[in-house]
């Protein structure tokens, strides 16, 4: 005769342990996220060097000391929240980019030189909203931000009838100038200016080309 084995069940003792070590790993997950958030949103809007870890946990709702359990280092946090608001702010570009030619390149610049965008830098982009600052941060998240950069010049070379790079160049160039002078200057009617003529003047150069 063949003798049947029969598996044990695990206890309950068992089975709640393995209930709260998962439930544990998704509240961590969960902290994780809503810090890099907003770390993510802060950095756009205030910039690197105001990023304090005791108002980030406090905003995520944990305390200070369970900071180290997530991050080794304020920089390892930068580095993180910096390729999470690159990745974040690149939507409005690969956004339009799906319209295809020509189209997505209007699209893209009627979509980035808004006033919207100009006053809401910690959902928009992270090339323009950190360009001052990530000269003076860590390699990870100026490694990060230069990926980004050859990333927008790509799409939006792509995007151009020959599909040429120069020109990539110079539209992200002439977007994100536009948008942090927009940004800088105190008088709002110039700095309207600045996003309409600089959205107009790019519309007309992008037609001359298609």
């Amino acid at each position: 005769m063949i003798p049947v084995i029969l598996s044990a069940k695990p206890s309950n003792n068992e089975s709640r342990t393995s209930s709260s070590v998962g439930s544990s790993q998704a509240d961590k997950a969960a902290s994780h996220e809503r810090i890099v958030e907003a770390a993510s949103r802060r950095i756009r809007r205030e910039g690197i060097d105001n990023v304090s870890v005791s108002e980030l946990m406090r905003q995520a709702g944990l305390t200070h000391g369970g900071f180290y359990r997530h991050f080794d280092s304020r920089d390892e946090l930068v580095a993180v929240a910096v390729a999470e608001a690159l990745a974040q702010g690149s939507k409005r570009i690969h956004a339009s980019s799906r319209l295809g030619r020509p189209e997505a390149l209007a699209a893209t610049i009627d979509g980035y030189l808004t006033r919207r965008h100009r006053d809401k830098p910690e959902t928009g982009c992270a090339v323009a909203a950190l360009a001052t600052d990530i000269a003076r941060a860590d390699s990870r998240a100026r490694a990060a931000y230069s990926r980004q950069v050859r990333s927008h010049i790509d799409l939006l070379a792509e995007l151009t009838r020959a599909r040429d790079r120069d020109e990539g160049h110079l539209i992200l160039a002439a977007l994100v100038g536009a948008l942090l002078l927009a940004r800088a200057v105190d008088d709002r009617a110039l700095s309207n200016e600045i996003l309409e003529t600089a959205a107009r003047a790019l519309r007309s150069h992008v037609d001359e080309e298609l």
